[in-house]
């Protein structure tokens, strides 16, 4: 994984958190992947927060197709 600086983590996991930016988004700025954001997702947030926020996205992406 790639070394990035506290504004850019802090970046990467406003765009995670957004329903609007995908992973696909996030990998064209920052060149991480989905298994990436992940792992930097579990590792920032606390634990509620970051259950909470794969099950939004597991939920909306079984809804819409090109969600995240």
């Amino acid at each position: 994984m790639k070394t990035f600086t506290e504004a850019q983590i802090s970046d990467i996991v406003q765009m995670a958190l957004s329903d609007h930016v995908s992973f696909a988004s996030i990998r064209l700025e920052y060149g991480i992947g989905e298994k990436d954001v992940q792992a930097l997702m579990r590792r920032e947030l606390k634990t509620g927060s970051y259950r909470a926020w794969r099950k939004r996205v597991r939920v909306f992406s079984d809804r819409r197709e090109t969600y995240k």
